[in-house]
Order: structure tokens, then sequence, then C-alpha cells
């Protein structure tokens, strides 16, 4: 018997039964074996992604696999990451008698462990050079991460003597979520150094390989998300593969700590939060004007491809939510109340009522496609540990836009969403990539309902030249998705837009319309957002431009700056002129000197700054001093130019860029 695979250059490589990861690294050549940390075998009939095995476990049957080295990227990083919380566990187990340990996950940019410190024990961030100096200890050491696969009775016991209550109920849960019939025989556990932890793994050969590593910050966290249960202490950490890649990440979270959009939001005089409505912005009015441009793109974008805009209600009856699958699936995350005895929940989405709203006209095949849009507000009932700012918010009002059409136009309609999702990023130069996410598991229709649905959204790709990853398994549970991400100035990346093919909830609601042949058809449902959030959007945007808007959306774009008194009349007429062209122009009519006043409106990060005095009083112009100007212009020598041709040149910048 032997194990036949296939490499990332399609060879094929011919190994003996029960040959191990490590095997195939060997095979391959020796300087792979050296470097190699884990392989990824890719799920033969491609109804899911990757599975990154340990290097010492049995290879399956016929696969295609890849060896991963620290030069293979996130999967790689997760990797050594999830070791990293495995060295901090170990470190902290051996410095605090009697702590009892939960989870420690790889996240996004490092690792976590949570854990339960004996009472009168408390963790803050003066206590980490002594858990890193432990910590590097076990990484100097080259422990071996070592699994063994033990029975689920063996495992149980062991942290029961432990007083490892939470490994315990971790344990309690597999065997309860075990499928019927199929009973949990046995856990995997995975032990470095002194220390073993319930794990599915997959793991390093040795702790060695977490390179880098540094611990950032502790928080509270209750177990299982829970504020009935017990708020743990989580230790956050990241780790990469080298000291030169620590630095730079770490001198991108000092970036990102000066461009963090709660801090410029409340500087910029933007919005404001309060504890009397947790997780909802106060938007003040510079930040409101901010707000409404974004509506506004959204309404003359939609105008121009067709949507109609509706506006439909807060609150539903149950019945709405049973209907869609919402009360069911979603219940938790909706604030719910009871009104003369009936149940009604606050909308966490438009797309239900706007397919009660379709329903509730007669529609022919001439009337298609219908092409909704709502700037509609939203509440989900978020954990209040989760709230960020304007990124996790209870209240907010999402570019909603659903269109209803036949089968045989679903790849317009997709490809017209596409093409209007990257119009909008084009207006703030972001760089857009593409997912296109199939199937999950638990889904609704048939495989040819999937099929066709997953061609067509590859089809309309293909034809408009676009590259896109393929992302298996994290479709919505009635179609598959197109997916928009951006990478900031920092180098992060955020999901904003999303195209959705929706072949359930016309089922779910009945709609239907009436087809050439007069006889009776079911729609299809595309669900489209560009912004996402306008909430979210907003803060990723204060971030990556950090505060400095582009002009067609700064809050105010011009402000008079009179060098004395004696010109604020002047000053007035100029800002007049300029207002009358609808530009959101301020005058600064302190009594307070030029220095001061340009210093102010550049920490505004207002745009343009215009200096009056006696030569532009005499002259009818005004001295330009842009914010990206480095030079110290006071007013004698900046730039000067006639009024009106400054507010020719102020109008023809405001209008949205195409």
């Amino acid at each position: 018997m032997s194990v036949t695979l296939t490499l990332p250059d399609e060879n094929k490589l011919e190994l003996p039964d029960g040959a191990t990861g490590a095997d195939a690294a060997a095979a391959i050549g020796p300087g792979l074996a050296r470097a190699a940390l884990a392989i990824e075998v890719n799920d033969p009939t491609g109804q899911a992604g990757p599975e990154v095995r340990d290097l010492a476990r049995p290879l399956p049957g016929a696969a295609g696999v890849a060896i991963l080295t620290a030069k293979s990227g996130a999967p790689a990083l997760a990797l050594i990451r999830h070791d990293a919380a495995h060295v901090l566990a170990a470190a902290v187990t051996e410095l605090y008698q009697g702590v009892k340990i939960s989870i420690g996950p790889a996240i996004a940019d490092g690792f976590y462990y949570d854990f339960e410190f004996p009472a009168g024990t408390s963790i803050s961030e003066e206590d980490f050079p002594q858990i890193e100096e432990r910590m590097r200890a076990h990484v100097n050491a080259a422990e071996p991460f070592v699994r063994e696969d033990v029975s689920v009775a063996e495992a149980r016991e062991r942290f029961v003597a432990e007083g490892q209550d939470y490994k315990v109920e971790l344990i309690d849960d597999l065997v309860k979520a075990a499928a019927p019939g199929d009973p949990l025989q046995t856990v995997s556990l995975y032990t470095n150094g002194p220390f073993t932890d319930l794990c599915r793994g997959p793991h390093a050969p040795t702790t060695k390989s977490v390179g880098a590593f540094k611990l950032n910050s502790v928080a509270g966290a209750y177990w299982r998300g829970d504020s009935s249960r017990t708020m743990l202490t989580r230790i956050y950490g990241t780790a990469f593969f080298s000291k030169a890649e620590l630095s730079e990440h770490l001198a991108r979270l000092e970036q990102a700590k000066a461009r963090d959009h709660r801090k410029l939001g409340r500087e910029l005089g933007l919005f404001t939060f309060s504890e009397l409505s947790p997780g909802a912005a106060f938007w003040l009015p510079a930040g409101t004007s901010v707000f409404n441009a974004l509506v506004g793109l959204s309404r003359r974008m939609g105008r121009e491809r067709g949507y109609s805009e509706v506006k439909t209600p807060q609150i539903y009856d149950a019945e709405l939510w049973r209907t869609s699958g919402h009360w069911g699936k979603y219940r938790e995350h909706m604030f719910t109340l009871d009104v003369e005895g009936r149940e009604m929940g606050i909308k966490p989405m438009n797309c239900p009522g706007h397919a009660h709203l379709f329903s509730t006209s007669r529609h022919s095949y001439r009337d298609l496609p219908v092409r909704y849009s709502e700037p509609g507000l939203l509440h989900r009932n978020e954990p209040s540990g989760v709230l960020h700012g304007l990124l996790r918010v209870r209240h907010f009002a999402q570019d909603d836009g659903h269109i209803f059409c036949t089968e045989e136009q679903v790849e317009a309609e997709v490809r017209g969403a596409v093409e209007m999702a990257y119009a909008t990023y084009a207006m703030f130069d972001f760089d857009v990539s593409l997912e296109l996410s199939t199937r999950p598991q638990q889904r609704v229709g048939t495989d040819e309902m999937w099929d066709r649905a997953e061609e067509k959204l590859m089809r309309t790709l293909r034809e408009l030249g676009l590259e896109y990853e393929l992302n298996p398994g994290d479709g919505a549970f009635y179609g598959p998705k197109i997916d928009m991400h951006m990478t900031d100035s920092l180098g992060r990346s955020w999901q904003l837009g999303t195209v959705q093919l929706d072949y359930s909830m016309p089922e779910r609601f009945g709609l239907s319309y009436t087809g050439a042949d007069n006889q009776e058809h079911r729609p299809v449902m595309i669900h489209r957002a560009m912004f996402g959030s306008y909430e979210r959007f907003i803060g990723i945007m204060i971030e990556h431009y950090a505060g400095e808007l582009p002009l067609w959306l700064a809050p105010v774009q011009a402000i008079v700056l009179p060098i004395s008194d004696r010109f604020g009349g002047y000053g007035s007429s100029v800002a007049e002129r300029l207002q009358s062209d609808e530009a959101r122009v301020e005058l600064d009519d302190r009594s307070e000197s030029i220095g001061r006043k340009i210093r102010d409106a550049e920490l505004r990060k207002i745009p343009y700054m215009l200096i009056v005095g006696e030569r532009e009083q005499q002259q009818g112009t005004v001295s330009v001093r842009s914010r990206l100007d480095t030079g110290d212009h006071h007013g004698a020598d900046a730039p000067s130019v006639p009024t009106e041709e400054f507010a020719q040149q102020l109008r023809g910048e405001l209008y949205f860029p195409h």
C-alpha cells in the first residue's frame, strides 16, 4: 500500500502507507525537511478548505499537499502564534500556582490566552517582563510539541484531578456535540515542556519556531462570552519568525494608536459616545456632515444605476422574523419587545423588510429587475465586551440594496453590483481584492442550485477580468457571495462590500412574478452593500487617512483667516462667496495671531486655509495654504490667486470624482 500526494507544482509523490508530513518533506529534499513547520492537506472533494496538520501525523490517502515553512505567509504565522499561546500558558502556570486555564487561540494579529487567577492575584502589563522571560526560556529550550490521542474518560479524569474546570467543561461539550450514533471516543492533548493542554492542534515541531514575540495587553473576558459566567483574565500577545518582523509590527501598532478613530473623532469633533446609549454614536455637526456626504454618495450612485430608494419600519411582528429564519437563528442578537401582547423585534438587517415589501405588489417579468436601496437604521444586540468605537456598534445605518430579478438576469445584476463597488472604492483610492465564498456545510437548496449559483458568480468575475481568492465553505447558508476587501495605509485588511446570491428568502416569503408564459415564477434575490455600515466605513477611513479626509468629504473644506480684525469684513465676503457654491467654509474671526489660526486649522485637518490681509483686500484675492504645505506661510509669501479663480477651482474639486 502507498500514499499518492499531489504537490503544488502538480508533481506526484509516492510514499508508503502510514507516512507522515515529515516523511513527505524529507522525500522532497533535506533543506525543506529542516525548514518544515507543518503540512497543508487539501480536501480532495473541494467542499472544505485545506487542513493544516502536524508533521508527525500520518497522512491521509490521495490528496494535494503543501509543506508550510516560515515563508508560507498567514497559515505559518497562525501556526507559530498558536504555539506562542501554549508557551504563554506554560509560563503562567509555572509562575502562578493554582491558575486555571481555558482557551488560547491564534487571532488576526497575534494570540491570546484566558486564565482564571487565584483570588487576590491580579495581572497587569507590569508583570509582562517576568512572564516574557519565562516564555523565552521555553522557546530557547526548543521543547517538542508532542500530540497524544487519549480516551475521553482519561482526559476528563486528568483535568478533574488538576482542578482545570474549564477543560472539563470543554470535554463535556465535545461529547454532547458528537453526532448521534457516533460518540466521541478520543480527544487530543499537546505537551510542550511541563505544560499539557486539550487542543486540536496543529503545532510546529518545537517551541523554537516562535522566533520573536511580545505581550501586548491584558483585558477581562467572560468565559464563553457570557456575562453571567466568570470574568477571566485575557493576556494578548503577538509572535513572528524574526525580530525584524516583530519590530515592524510594533511600529505599525504605534501608528495605529496615533490614528485610532476614537481619538481622532474626539479631537476633530466628529462624534462622541455615552454610557446612556452604549454602542451608539452621538454625531456632532462636523461628523454628521461626513455621514450625510456618504449617504448622499450612495443615493446618487443608486439613482444612476436604477435603484429606487424605499423606507421600511424599524419594528416588526415576530412573524416576519420567523418567516425569514432570523427568529430561530439570530434572535439573541436582536432587541425584542412586547407590544400589547405581541412579540416584536427591532430590525438588525433590511432584507426581510424588503422581501415583504416586494410581496405586497404584483410583478411582471417586464418589471424586473426591481432594485431597492435603503440607508436603513439597524440595531443589533452586540455584547458590551465587543463594542469598539464605530467599528463595532449596536446602532448603525447600512447602505443596503436588494435586487429582485429573473434567473436570466442574475449575471448582469451581479456584474452591475461589482462594477458599482469598484466605482465607489476608486473615489477613495482603495486597492480592492475579492474573495468568492462557496457553499457551507449547513445550507439550504440542492447541490444543483449551488453549482449553478457558484458558476454564475465565477463566470461574472472572469468576464470582468477580476482576480479572486476562493474561500471554500464560507458562503451564506442561502447562497454564495463575493466579498470585497481593502488594505489600508497601515497594511490592515478590511472587508467592506458584499454581493450575495439568495435563493432562500424568495422561497420563504413566497415571492413571485408573472413570466412571459403567464405562469408564476420565483425571483432571485441579490443582496449588495458597498460600505457595509456607514459608521464602520467612517471609522476605517479616519484611520486610513489619519483624519485627513478627502476634500469632498471633509466637514470643513476651507477656512478664511483674516490677518487682523480690520480684515474681518473682507474675510466674511470671501466666505459667503464660497458658501454660495455649497462649499463648507468657515470664517475664523477670532482676535488671535495668524500663526495661531493656521496651527488650529492644521490641527482640525482643514484642507484649505485662505489668508486675507491688506494685499488680498486691495486686489480681491486670497492667499491659499493647503494642509499639504510644509512652508511657514503667514500670508505675505503664500500663493495668491483671485477669489473668483479659487472659487471655480474649489467648485471643480468638490463634486464626487467619477
